[in-house]
């Protein structure tokens, strides 16, 4: 499924794309925090893989990722409206899981949105648990749910 996109790390040209996916998709009904310049900082942090999937030049969707010690964390994910349930999704949690085994990780942690059934079925649906709530994570405008998926199974 990973070979029907390109799937890179963004560039700083990316920021402007990714800065307004995140304000549609995630940041609707908040304030828009996920800007351009925040997106660009984020491409130059050296714990941090900002993910970009593509087809045929077109930015269809992104992940932003920051890596602990042992832990990733799914900072943002989004794929365009049009583009989703046709396998993107998973091709990008794909790619962030693969680089996460190679950097070592142990568990990748995000939060989702409580009220964002299709997102919390998602990962549920790629091995992801939830472990936790967090009462008005996003702005006092509705809850949280932590979710997170173990890499370290397998031994």
């Amino acid at each position: 499924m990973i070979a029907a996109y390109e799937i890179t790390l963004a560039q700083a040209a990316d920021a402007p794309a990714i800065a307004a996916l995140s304000r549609d998709a995630i940041e609707r009904g908040l304030s828009w925090r996920w800007t351009e310049r925040r997106v660009l900082r984020a491409i130059r942090d050296p714990a941090t893989n900002v993910a970009v999937a593509r087809r045929q030049g077109v930015l269809l969707g992104f992940a932003i990722m920051q890596y602990g010690d042992d832990e990733a964390h799914i900072v943002l994910f989004a794929v365009e409206a049009s583009q989703r349930r046709a396998g993107l999704g998973a091709a990008m949690l794909a790619w962030l899981e693969a680089t996460a085994v190679v950097a070592g990780m142990r568990a990748i942690r995000l939060e989702a949105r409580a009220g964002n059934a299709p997102a919390k079925s998602f990962y549920r649906r790629h091995g992801f648990v939830e472990y936790g709530a967090s009462p008005g994570y996003y702005e006092d405008v509705e809850d949280a749910v932590r979710m997170m998926k173990r890499l370290d199974n397998a031994a």
